[in-house]
C-alpha cells in the first residue's frame, strides 16, 4: 500500500533540492549589462550539454521499457521535443537555434562545440544516468531535474500561479528587453508555454508514483543530488568562460 506521508516527505526532499537549482551568475546572464560575446558560451554550452540531445535522453529511458504509463509520458515528451507535435510543429532544437538567430549568432556557432571541462563532467553524468541506471533514476534526473527549475515548488504545488498571456511573457523576456531580439524569434518560449506545465506534473507523478520504497527513494534522491552538484559546477565553468566574477 502506498504510504502517503512517506511520499509527501520524499517529494519535499526533492523540492528542497530543486530550490537550490539557482546559480549565482544567472542575474548577470539575464541582466542588462552582459554582452553577446558573454552570452555565446552560455548558449553554446546549454545547446551541447542537453538541448540538442534531450530527445535522445528520453529515448534511452523509453527503451528501458518502464511501465506502460511511464512509456506514454516519455513518448509524449519525446514527440514534442523532436517534432513540436503538441505545440508549434517544430522541434525544440530548431526553435532554440531560431532564437539564437534572433541574437545574431551564426549557425556555425552551434556546430562542433567544444565542451568546457565542467560541462563535460555534467554531460557525462547525463549520459551515464540514462544509459546505465535504472529507468526511475534516469527519469528523475532528466524530467525532474534537467527539465525542471527553481520554480518547480510553485509549479507542482496545490495552487500553481496563474500564467500571464504568452505574448506578455515574450515582451518581458530578457532577450527581448535587453538585447533587442524580435519577438518573432521567440517561438521556443511559446512552445514551452503550451506544454511545460503539463510536463512538470507528468515528471513528478512518474517519479513519486513509482519510488515507493525507501531504497528506491534514496536512489532517486542521490541521483538528483549528484545532478545538482554537477550542475552548479557546470554553471561555474560557464560563468568563468564568460568572464563573470562572483560578487564578494
Amino acid at each position: 500500500m502506498r504510504d502517503t506521508h512517506q511520499t509527501e516527505a520524499f517529494k519535499e526532499q526533492l523540492l528542497s533540492l530543486m530550490d537550490k537549482k539557482d546559480h549565482w551568475a544567472w542575474k548577470h546572464f539575464s541582466g542588462p549589462s552582459i554582452g553577446l560575446a558573454q552570452l555565446r558560451p552560455h548558449y553554446q554550452q546549454e545547446y551541447a550539454v542537453y538541448v540538442r540531445d534531450f530527445p535522445l535522453f528520453l529515448g534511452r529511458l523509453f527503451a528501458k521499457n518502464p511501465p506502460a504509463a511511464i512509456r506514454h509520458d516519455l513518448a509524449e515528451n519525446l514527440y514534442e521535443e523532436e517534432t513540436g507535435g503538441l505545440s508549434l510543429k517544430v522541434s525544440h532544437q530548431r526553435l532554440f537555434l531560431k532564437m539564437m538567430r534572433g541574437l545574431r549568432f551564426r549557425a556555425s556557432d552551434f556546430q562542433q562545440i567544444k565542451l568546457l571541462p565542467k560541462s563535460r563532467l555534467y554531460r557525462q553524468w547525463l549520459d551515464e544516468v540514462t544509459h546505465n541506471s535504472h529507468w526511475l533514476e534516469g527519469v528523475a534526473v532528466i524530467t525532474i531535474f534537467v527539465e525542471g527549475s527553481v520554480c518547480d515548488r510553485k509549479e507542482v504545488g496545490p495552487h500553481p500561479p496563474t500564467q500571464a498571456p504568452v505574448e506578455e511573457i515574450i515582451q518581458n523576456h530578457f532577450l527581448v528587453r535587453h538585447h533587442g531580439v524580435s519577438p518573432k524569434y521567440m517561438d521556443l518560449p511559446r512552445a514551452h508555454y503550451q506544454v511545460e506545465r503539463g510536463h512538470r506534473h507528468a515528471a513528478w507523478n512518474m517519479v513519486l508514483g513509482h519510488a515507493q520504497s525507501r531504497e528506491s527513494q534514496q536512489r532517486v534522491y542521490d541521483a538528483v543530488k549528484r545532478s545538482l552538484d554537477l550542475w552548479h559546477q557546470y554553471r561555474d565553468g560557464v560563468a568563468d568562460a564568460a568572464g563573470i566574477k562572483r560578487d564578494k
